[in-house]
């Protein structure tokens, strides 16, 4: 499987591709970042880094795209920012008919370096080791594009078997509930016949 991850940012949005092969082998395709100049306005910025969202995706063809979920910070402008970026990376996703997967910075640290309290420094470090690259992806927010990708590839066997249990659990409740209610009705319905004169 292949998988784009993205840290998204107004004035940096991280990119990481990343190939999953058997087991926890995985592979660093590409990374980067797309910027947008700060003194440019909202729409300007959003359409420059979505164009190069957009271009990531036609030329390296990932199969799902991961983005970090945004949480809610003390500086309002900069979760705004990055909540509009993650809409425009979901929306270049869809029309691509990709499936789009938020993970939390907690889920990914955990993922990575077994801790959801570890520092940039510490995920960065590991996602080099991780993926065996020579040095360590510049700026942390392209290491953190690319531990996005491996904690999708990590984690999506599990969540894939937690759907299908769900679903399974679906089916089997709604069969139940149908049981129940045909019980009920054969209950309810009178009887009719016996001998007559």
């Amino acid at each position: 499987m292949r998988v784009l991850g993205v840290d998204p940012g107004l004035t940096r949005c991280g990119l990481g591709v990343v190939d999953g092969g058997k087991g926890r082998t995985v592979a660093c395709v590409a990374v980067g970042v797309a910027r947008s100049p700060q003194e440019d306005e909202l729409a300007s910025r959003l359409m420059a880094v979505s164009t190069e969202v957009e271009r990531w995706m036609d030329v390296h063809q990932p199969q799902v795209v991961a983005i970090e979920r945004v949480f809610s910070q003390h500086n309002v402008r900069t979760v705004m920012g990055t909540a509009q970026v993650s809409g425009v990376v979901a929306l270049a996703a869809a029309r691509r008919g990709l499936p789009v997967v938020f993970h939390t910075p907690s889920e990914v640290k955990a993922a990575i370096s077994g801790s959801g309290r570890a520092d940039k420094k510490q995920v960065t470090t590991m996602i080099t080791k991780i993926l065996g690259l020579a040095e360590a992806p510049k700026p942390a927010d392209a290491a953190d594009a690319l531990a996005l990708a491996v904690c999708h590839l990590w984690r999506a066997p599990m969540m894939d078997r937690l759907a299908q249990a769900e679903a399974r659990a679906a089916e089997l409740a709604r069969n139940h509930r149908a049981k129940l209610k045909a019980a009920q009705q054969k209950q309810a319905t009178p009887r009719t016949g016996g001998k007559t004169r």
